[in-house]
């Protein structure tokens, strides 16, 4: 009895091991972006640290505390049904709701001052409610739609109700003010309830309607329609101001070359690039690491993309696979706008490189999603000997 349960207990390994091999090579692929992104912070952040008389790992230090809580958080929600997460939706929003309020009440200048110029964060700086409003999104959105199943398709019952709330995320984020943001939220929105089913032409007709209410705000936000026409006329000396940040980092870029300068050996982060460890990060890889290391790092990034579209198109509920669409989407998109920004292909935003630049708020919401990614990946159905186990509950069932 013994010799015939051993090849069975030998193929049932075999076969968790190939329902789990997404997770698993997600996890690696997530140890290399963070061991990798901890010693490009640190070769970008060590000048601004000496300059403002700090120890040249103040910036690294701060990142690794990051690191820590981040993997703690990751080894909790990987090992924690991912399906929880549709019976907090509405907890995780109205969460995000009011920590975004805060950021934009008058009466709250205390918690949530301005820092250059916006008051997006919480704490002094401790705290961005903005991060941690995109898992909301993703989550709550996915919940949703789920439920309403076929009103999906009519815009009354359907989108709507989705629409008021993501757009109330929208407003407060507009008010912060950070239109990244809020071209973020909506993005987010839309691939979920695009993958979930809904029709084209209420995207189309919505399309109609909020442009012109995109561009108005648009023109209110005056740091914007400046970044935009210094885009446009990245020659023009009337927006050479404006063009400084993505000037010196075209130059670390270029100067890049095709292997780099080498680690440490980058020039632009001494003082010529703002935010070289954190929204330009991206650019000091670029000088150190040279093209062949920003290939790298998009090679990277998209087998993080497709392991995670690996795991959404196995996951074993709607729920878990929307949810997975839309982690992915948000951390793939995020990344190559960041690196877009770098070298000059889209005008300058806000958006950090993932598990890469300076920024515990971020990094903790990338290591938590990643977590929920690997739990989708890890709980799916398993199928043995002609049986399927559930990981939800004990008991093995035939398979159909």
């Amino acid at each position: 009895m013994t010799a015939v349960a051993a090849p069975r207990t030998a193929v049932e390994a075999r076969e968790r091991w190939r329902m789990t091999a997404e997770a698993k090579a997600l996890v690696v692929v997530t140890a290399v972006l963070l061991a990798f992104g901890l010693a490009s912070l640190y070769s970008a952040s060590a000048f601004e640290a000496v300059r403002d008389k700090l120890p040249s790992s103040y910036f690294l230090i701060k990142q690794v505390t990051g690191v820590g809580v981040g993997i703690v958080i990751f080894a909790v929600v990987a090992k924690t049904d991912a399906e929880m997460w549709s019976k907090f939706a509405w907890v995780v929003m109205g969460m995000a709701l009011f920590a975004m309020l805060l950021t934009v009440l008058p009466f709250t200048k205390g918690i949530a001052p301005p820092i250059l110029g916006a008051r997006r964060y919480l704490m002094h700086g401790s705290v961005q409610p903005s991060e941690f409003a995109k898992l909301a999104v993703i989550v709550w959105t996915a919940m949703l739609v789920v439920k309403k199943g076929d009103q999906l398709k009519r815009l009354s019952k359907g989108l709507l109700p989705i629409l008021l709330v993501v757009g109330s995320l929208c407003v407060m984020a507009a008010f912060e003010p950070d239109l990244s943001t809020v071209l973020f939220f909506a993005l987010q929105m839309v691939i979920i309830v695009f993958a979930a089913g809904a029709r084209i032409g209420h995207f189309v007709f919505l399309g109609i309607v909020f442009t012109p209410i995109l561009w108005a705000e648009t023109q209110r936000l005056q740091y914007v329609m400046e970044r935009l026409m210094g885009f446009a006329e990245m020659a023009g000396a009337a927006h050479a101001q404006v063009n400084y940040q993505l000037v010196q980092s075209l130059i670390a870029v270029g100067s890049g070359g095709w292997f780099g300068a080498g680690f440490g050996e980058g020039r632009q982060q001494n003082g010529f690039l703002p935010l070289s460890y954190d929204d330009f990060i991206g650019s000091s890889i670029g000088e150190e690491w040279g093209f062949i290391g920003i290939a790298a790092l998009i090679a990277l990034y998209a087998l993080w993309c497709w392991l995670g579209f690996r795991i959404a198109k196995q996951a074993r509920t709607p729920f878990q696979t929307l949810v997975a669409i839309g982690i992915t989407t948000t951390t793939i998109i995020t990344a190559y706008l960041h690196i877009g920004v770098v070298i000059g292909l889209l005008p300058t935003t806000g958006l950090t490189l993932p598990f890469i630049s300076f920024g515990r708020s971020n990094l903790i919401l990338s290591m938590l999603m990643t977590g929920i990614l690997v739990n989708i990946g890890s709980t799916r159905e398993r199928v043995f000997g002609g049986k399927v186990s559930d990981p939800t509950t004990s008991s093995m069932v035939p398979a159909r």
